[in-house]
């Protein structure tokens, strides 16, 4: 147990550079408070004293702002930046090595018993504000977004952002290193990229039409008011994408 602390405590001071001292961290962070009463908690769940497991929890909801179910399963070195808002559903899995943000949900998205809520692979880092709903898998090493709202397992490795998430790269977790807040200056947004090809293609298809045009109207065809147009600003628009 108590080597399982000092884990999670050396863990503060890998993934977050405020951390100054232990004694800072031992009584000035609430995912340390929150973890550590949850181990108590799912213990007592585990012996079936499930009314104390409750209270357990309740009672680190109140202390923290973090509310994870005594029936949640964690893995070691588990780290909950910041922490408030967080919420961890009753059959959620979590495995070794994952870090949440302020205001993740680990949710369910059924009334009826048995699994409901997500499963975390090892080394899943989910950013602030994010939503992962229901009983899906998110692969080793995978990436959430901030404020991503995920309804469809995620490959390992692979990073997903948006409403609903996409998948916006894959890569090994051991080369994806830790990201904080799941979302880098470096992403390349599927969505984005589609647009700007759909702005390319139409600046093609301008100048096609014009060409066209211009044959024509050297076989006498007026084509004046259709040459009368309002011209399509790709440079604008793709900037106002990016």
């Amino acid at each position: 147990m108590f080597k399982r602390i000092k884990e999670e405590i050396a863990v503060v001071f890998e993934r977050d550079p405020a951390a100054r001292n232990t004694w800072e961290v031992i009584t000035c962070y609430p995912g340390i408070h929150a973890i550590v009463l949850h181990r108590f908690a799912h213990w007592l769940w585990q012996l079936q004293l499930r009314w104390p497991a409750r209270f357990v929890s309740h009672i680190t909801r109140w202390l923290t702002g973090i509310e994870i179910h005594p029936g949640a399963t964690i893995g070691q070195r588990f780290f909950i930046d910041h922490g408030m808002g967080v919420v961890i559903g009753e059959t959620a899995e979590i495995g070794d090595d994952c870090t949440l943000y302020h205001g993740v949900t680990l949710g369910g998205t059924s009334w009826s018993r048995g699994k409901r809520h997500p499963t975390l692979g090892n080394g899943v880092v989910v950013g602030a504000g994010a939503k992962i709903l229901g009983p899906i898998n998110v692969g080793e090493g995978a990436h959430i977004g901030s404020n991503a709202v995920v309804v469809k397992a995620v490959p390992p490795g692979a990073t997903a952002v948006g409403i609903p998430a996409r998948i916006i790269e894959k890569e090994a977790g051991e080369k994806a290193g830790f990201t904080a807040y799941a979302v880098g200056s470096d992403m390349n947004d599927p969505v984005s990229r589609a647009i700007h090809e759909l702005i390319d293609h139409g600046v093609a298809t301008d100048k096609r039409l014009e060409l066209i045009l211009a044959h024509l109207q050297k076989l006498g065809v007026d084509c004046a008011d259709s040459a009368e147009r309002e011209r399509f600003d790709a440079g604008y628009l793709n900037k106002i994408v990016d």
